[in-house]
């Protein structure tokens, strides 16, 4: 389906090559100071022509606003964002005609519906994101103003290069007992977690908020592009300040509804939370997170394996994630492949595509974690609205309910 949400509820439009693309927002509250340029900014950051690193197609996707605001501010009435496609070049998938795309979706899409787009890569193209980037700036303009939530993504590996990070070190059959390991996720991982700006992951093409590794980022991108083959890698995001207590359990869990929205995303592959995958090898007596009165009064935990998610629910804590991308399927590297009637053949397509999607993915997975947020809050908010309606129970025992602060 095309609409993603509960309250806050996105549909995007639009394939490839069509006249343009975009969505529709229903849901947004009304009285927020909104502009185009609100809603530019991110789109900018993940438009293509960025850099060499990225596909030469020329797409300024200038965003225009069709409806739900007056005189700068929300009306509450559905939002419309519309963006045009003005470099579009059909004739470059004429190959395709003949050719599934190894590992595209032409061939799926064609058994699914019957029927496909018949050039670019139709409703599985990334230009359907836009969308996406548009609705989730909102999104963010909200949560920003409203709870000081604080959203940065960044590239943390491409290929086998790797930003010091939850990268497994090389292990040997005495590793297999021992359980005094090291932390799940470095030192320097964590500090990055808690300090990165977006500012800091703009200064490199790569958006890997790191000199060294994103020089070799670059080089082994451009390795890939003289090839003309292409290469994966991940995004880590981190959400800062969102408050305890949104998710639904027991299916729409907090991390359930991330993992579903960063897997819709195209070409992804992996999602992990916290410590994620590196979290199993390390027993619970040294996983578990401690909890911890601040000098707030607020109940936190000394560490934070647990990505800021217990039991589904936001637990206060920074809330950090990563998500696989795999190499790009469209390679102008001569595949030998088959036809749609299962002829044998070579196909070597053409068009402009990234040789690498991680940099331009970092706008795509903030914008899709603002509305993982956004939607989870005015649904915690509804509920509580609805509690304070009623008159307080003072009839409950102690262990039903959280302490009064002293």
């Amino acid at each position: 389906m095309s609409t993603f949400g509960t309250l806050f509820r996105v549909t995007t439009y639009g394939e490839s090559h069509c006249a343009s693309v975009g969505a529709i927002i229903d849901g947004c509250p009304p009285g927020l100071e909104l502009s185009a340029q609100d809603v530019q900014t991110q789109l900018s950051r993940r438009r293509p022509g960025q850099s060499n690193l990225t596909t030469p197609r020329d797409e300024k996707d200038l965003v225009h606003l069709q409806s739900g605001v007056e005189h700068g501010v929300t009306l509450g009435t559905p939002i419309g964002l519309l963006v045009k496609n003005e470099d579009q070049r059909p004739k470059d998938y004429s190959e395709t005609d003949l050719y599934p795309r190894p590992s595209h979706a032409d061939y799926t899409y064609l058994q699914k519906y019957g029927i496909k787009a018949s050039s670019g890569g139709g409703r599985s193209s990334a230009r359907e994101t836009i969308g996406r980037v548009a609705a989730g700036a909102i999104a963010e303009k909200y949560l920003k103003q409203a709870h000081g939530i604080e959203i940065i993504a960044f590239v943390s590996s491409v290929g086998k290069v790797h930003l010091f990070s939850s990268v497994s070190p090389a292990r040997t059959d005495a590793d297999e007992d021992n359980d005094e390991i090291e932390d799940a996720l470095s030192p320097e991982f964590r500090a990055l977690l808690v300090t990165v700006t977006r500012e800091e992951v703009d200064k490199f093409p790569t958006r890997c908020p790191h000199l060294e590794t994103s020089e070799r980022m670059t080089k082994r991108i451009i390795r890939a592009k003289e090839a003309k083959d292409s290469i994966g890698g991940t995004v880590t995001c981190v959400l800062r300040n969102v408050p305890a207590g949104l998710g639904e359990p027991v299916f729409d869990k907090f991390e359930a509804k991330l993992a579903h929205a960063m897997l819709s995303i195209p070409a992804t592959k992996a999602f992990e939370i916290g410590s994620g995958f590196r979290g199993t090898e390390v027993p619970g007596s040294k996983h578990n997170d401690a909890f911890v009165r601040w000098e707030n009064g607020n109940l936190g935990t000394t560490t934070n394996w647990s990505g800021g998610v217990q039991g589904g629910i936001t637990n206060g804590e920074d809330i950090y994630f990563r998500i696989g991308f795999k190499s790009p399927a469209t390679i102008s590297r001569a595949q030998e492949t088959a036809q749609y009637n299962g002829t044998p053949g070579t196909l070597a397509a053409r068009g402009r595509h990234d040789p690498c999607v991680v940099p331009r993915a970092v706008p795509i997975v903030e914008a899709m974690a603002a509305l993982v947020v956004m939607d989870e809050l005015l649904i915690q908010n509804a509920r509580r609205t609805a509690v304070s309606l009623l008159p307080p129970i003072t009839t409950l025992p102690p262990t039903m309910t959280l302490p009064i602060r002293k």
